[in-house]
């Protein structure tokens, strides 16, 4: 099989290499994927550059997302799964074989059913995305008849969070930092938009929820985006959030927070209890096939331009998904 590799960290044209590597062989409870479309993360371009410590194995195929069909199956998994379409989550996550390669052998419940219709593209956006945007606003709960807020809605993750919210029967309030971006979020279905660059976000939440503020935040920014936050939470709201990089060690309102009785909920979408993912899992599907959700995938590229896939992402230039087609 062809795949895309590296051997130590450092800049993607310097260690990702292209070529010829042994096919995999399905062990018991597994299954042998032929990828079709393996998607790019953030994590994905971190990892390779060392931003996640050293590596964990000799040799790395990375990304684990990705989208194909199940072509064999080791021992104890049954052969109907043999043909399936399928979608792929924590392809890369602690082990050395990624989705960036003609083919993978991974636990069988980690490749999940692909609806009918879904692009093996947009199967290649579900398994963190999508994953993290359900999350964050479902998984501890109905959202219905709620207002909720999704900071960074033309990310990848909130272009999710927007039209699962809406799906589930929320008023759904979106920041963002432009005006291309306000259209993203328009796009994903986003009742009020707020451009946190010209308008105080505090006062434009206040003023369209009559003062009562939000009940959850999908919250991209943790530590920068705090102090507003603390200010527009409902009591006993909650406020879910999966990065905060602007500020990585923020310090935390306690009272302002405890008094108002807000949940926290950081995660790691990579670690969330077995329970938790077939939530993700069925959600998303029923999403799917409710035709809940659409996918912005914004470049896609041949296995030959891995470089170039991931200077992409580096660049934080891209608004939406990145894909690479095997």
């Amino acid at each position: 099989m062809k795949a895309a590799w590296y051997e130590k960290i450092g800049a993607a044209a310097e260690v990702l290499q292209v070529s010829e590597q042994e096919d995999p062989i399905p062990q018991m409870g597994e299954v042998l994927v032929e990828i079709k479309s393996s998607g790019l993360n953030p994590s994905d371009v971190k990892t390779r550059a060392g931003a996640r410590g050293e590596l964990q194995f000799s040799k790395i195929i990375p990304h684990s997302d990705g989208g194909g069909v199940i072509v064999a199956v080791g021992e104890g998994v049954n052969e109907s799964r043999i043909g399936e379409r399928v979608w792929i989550w924590n392809g890369a996550f602690g082990r050395a074989h990624g989705t960036c390669a003609q083919m993978i052998a991974l636990p069988s419940e980690q490749a999940v059913n692909l609806p009918e219709g879904i692009s093996f593209e947009a199967a290649a956006c579900l398994g963190i995305p999508a994953s993290t945007a359900y999350y964050g606003m479902l998984c501890d709960g109905s959202v219905e008849d709620q207002t909720i807020l999704v900071t960074g809605g033309a990310g990848a993750v909130g272009y999710y969070g927007i039209q699962l919210a809406k799906w589930s029967g929320a008023t759904v309030i979106s920041t963002v930092s432009g005006e291309e971006k306000a259209k993203v979020a328009n796009e994903a279905g986003a009742d009020l938009i707020i451009n946190y660059r010209d308008e105080n976000v505090v006062e434009a939440i206040q003023d369209f929820t009559n003062g009562e503020g939000v009940d959850r935040i999908l919250e991209v920014e943790f530590g920068g985006n705090l102090e507003t936050s603390k200010q527009i939470i409902k009591p006993n709201g909650t406020i879910a959030s999966y990065g905060s990089v602007a500020i990585m060690e923020p310090s935390l309102p306690f009272y302002d927070l405890m008094f108002k009785g807000v949940k926290l909920n950081t995660y790691l979408i990579y670690i969330v209890p077995n329970a938790d993912r077939n939530k993700i899992t069925n959600g998303i599907n029923d999403a799917l096939n409710d035709q809940a959700i659409n996918h912005m995938i914004t470049e896609s590229y041949e296995l030959d331009d891995i470089v170039d896939a991931h200077l992409s992402m580096e660049s934080n230039a891209v608004v939406g998904n990145i894909v690479i087609n095997l």
